[in-house]
């Protein structure tokens, strides 16, 4: 017969499942991307949601999956999911990269079928709705700007808009390596020619369709100012996950008497600049920093 027992690990309390022979703790949400483009996701969820446990893992050694073939994402996704499921027992994995999940999503849930798997995909329905012009900019990866996914949700949210694309693997790589470190004006240098491209191809509307821009959104604001909105999709997200775990957010908030410290882990570290970015963003959040899942 087993027994069930409340406990506090480190990073909140977690549901454990007790037998003679083995102790198995379950943790509520684990966040992955190829980096730090994770972070406002499991962020806003535990605005939302704060007595929840929470790990968040940067797979920075498979850094960049945006310029991965489909094959080789699918390789590294579940290879990474693997190791996480023995390691930490997650509940739901909430996939906050677009590349992982337009690429692997449907991998995952067939390999692993214990897990829920949350996805994020870019918020083409979300900018249909805003845009006046009908014409939407989409800055995301290569791989999220070519896979045949955007097609079907622009062809059911958005079939009377044209979606501009542009693949930024250098912002992309300067958000990941600098931006938690560098200045505002730094940020905002770095995002000006997106921005100006968009501008020049009268878009009225830019979907953030890679989760390392979010850690910017306020800078990418800032710069396409009044006359281009900004969506993304941290707020259907982090709704979804709260479903799929279980949780009403309301009733949960309400019922929330402490806060978790989330944990973070990386796969790999390119060199000691890196490191310090991890310092310095898991100071800025709150975030237990663990260094490399082994």
């Amino acid at each position: 017969m087993k027994d069930f027992v409340f406990i506090d690990s480190g990073v909140g309390g977690r549901v454990c499942e007790e037998n003679s022979r083995s102790r198995l703790c379950r943790t509520d949400f684990v966040f992955i991307d190829s980096g730090v483009g994770g972070i406002p996701y499991m962020t806003t969820l535990l605005q939302r949601a704060p007595e929840t446990s929470c790990i968040y893992v940067a797979d920075a050694a498979n850094f960049p999956y945006g310029e991965k073939s489909h094959e080789k994402v699918v390789e590294c996704v579940c290879s990474l999911v693997e190791k996480i499921c023995l390691r930490f027992n997650p509940q739901v994995i909430v996939v906050a990269c677009n590349t992982m999940s337009v690429n692997a999503l449907i991998d995952l849930r067939s390999r692993f079928p214990q897990v829920k798997f949350v996805g994020t995909v870019p918020a083409i329905k979300l900018a249909a709705s805003l845009s006046q012009k009908r014409r939407i900019g989409l800055l995301a990866t290569h791989a999220t700007c070519q896979n045949p996914y955007n097609i079907e949700l622009k062809n059911k949210f958005a079939s009377d808009c044209v979606i501009v694309n542009r693949a930024d693997p250098e912002l992309i790589s300067f958000i990941e390596h600098n931006a938690f470190t560098a200045s505002r004006s730094q940020c905002l240098d770095a995002v000006k020619p997106a921005v100006n491209f968009f501008r020049s191809q009268n878009v009225d509307v830019i979907i953030l369709g890679c989760t390392h821009f979010l850690n910017i959104t306020d800078i990418f604001e800032e710069s396409c100012g009044k006359d281009i909105k900004v969506v993304d999709s941290v707020d259907g997200v982090v709704r979804h996950s709260l479903d799929v775990r279980g949780l009403q957010e309301e009733k949960w908030a309400e019922i929330s008497k402490k806060t978790c410290t989330p944990q973070l882990y990386t796969t790999g570290f390119t060199d000691d600049s890196e490191k310090a970015q991890y310092n310095t963003l898991c100071k800025k959040f709150k975030i237990q920093f663990m260094g490399l899942l082994t």
